[in-house]
């Protein structure tokens, strides 16, 4: 199956203020981890080059991602180069970023007068015990909670909130999360948990299904479907049948997507990622620092993009049956941005 490239996810950091268990567990990204200088960043300029390029293949969304994008400083000014690009139509891309949440209080109204257009924000837990022993940094689940109301008060909005699912761990938080997002106006999706990397200890035994998460919902709060705005949505879509608003569900472990992925991701130094779970990425940093044309940085991406042959959710069955060492290496997902 012939799928376009329409959605560019660009890491703009590999640093974070919080230390997820399942995203970068203390252990690894301890004190004494190195994480990159900042001259291996891409710069502002080159962000923007890469967009460019990208959208005249066809490229319609881009993603800010990190490490926690909103870490990166001067992050504005970035929003407002890449608020100037347009698709292939003359339309202005769909400009949005994915953040923790922290520092949305203080950024929002900011983040809004630069062109960004909405956010995403990670929220696994209300309850705040869990919340911040999941953050490994004591940060309240309160601010993210301020940090969403801000944004939907600057405009970012409708604001999606992502949940890992993770059995034993906060699998008795459906409902309450359910709940607490319906008749907001946000949109509440709930990720499986996957193995992205290898430092999340990941176990199938402790994936709960897509399926099993709609049940819960629907057999307190009745749901139906709703068709999917474009064949590549990672989500689908369940909204309740009293009309107080719809969840998501994102199921790369039960039911995989490959064949309809449409999304590239650009790591914080400029590597380019095929697949979530990819284990090698192809270097554009060095095409930018080169004389190269943007005709030869369009060939380029084009070309690893046609090329690609990655379907790692779809033989993950394989893998696991064949036990943890049968498993390629994985980059991690704070180092391509999830």
């Amino acid at each position: 199956m012939r799928r376009p490239l329409t959605d560019l996810r660009i890491s703009i950091t590999d640093r974070c203020n919080f230390r997820c268990v399942y995203c970068m567990p203390r252990e690894i990204f301890g004190r004494d981890y190195q994480f990159l200088e900042r001259d291996e960043l891409l710069t502002f300029e080159e962000i923007t080059r890469l967009a460019r390029v990208a959208a005249g293949l066809g490229v319609r969304k881009l993603r800010l991602t990190g490490g926690e994008p909103l870490l990166r400083r001067g992050i504005e000014e970035l929003i407002s180069m890449l608020a100037e690009l347009r698709t292939l139509d003359g339309e202005p891309l769909d400009l949005a970023l994915t953040t923790n949440g922290s520092a949305l209080p203080v950024k929002a109204e900011a983040l809004k007068a630069a062109g960004l257009g909405r956010v995403t924000v990670s929220l696994d837990s209300l309850d705040e015990e869990r919340f911040q022993a999941i953050n490994d940094v004591r940060f309240p689940v309160s601010r993210v909670l301020d940090g969403i109301a801000a944004a939907d008060a600057a405009g970012l909005g409708p604001v999606k909130i992502n949940t890992v699912v993770k059995r034993s761990a906060n699998e008795d938080e459906i409902l309450p999360l359910a709940e607490h997002f319906k008749g907001t106006g946000h949109t509440l999706r709930f990720i499986e948990f996957m193995d992205v990397g290898s430092s999340n200890g990941w176990q199938l035994d402790e994936v709960v299904p897509s399926q099993e998460i709609v049940d819960r919902i629907n057999a307190v709060h009745p749901l139906e479907p709703v068709p999917p705005r474009h064949p590549s949505d990672t989500a689908k879509r369940w909204r309740y049948r009293d009309g107080s608003g719809e969840i998501g569900v994102i199921s790369s472990v039960t039911n995989a997507f490959c064949g309809d992925c449409s999304r590239a991701r650009i790591s914080a130094e400029g590597q380019l990622f095929t697949c979530l779970f990819a284990s090698s990425g192809h270097d554009i940093r060095a095409l930018l620092r080169s004389d190269a044309s943007d005709d030869d940085l369009a060939d380029a991406l084009g070309g690893i993009w046609r090329r690609r042959d990655d379907r790692y959710s779809e033989r993950r069955a394989e893998f696991t049956a064949r036990g943890e060492g049968s498993r390629p290496q994985r980059i991690e997902m704070s180092y391509i941005g999830g």
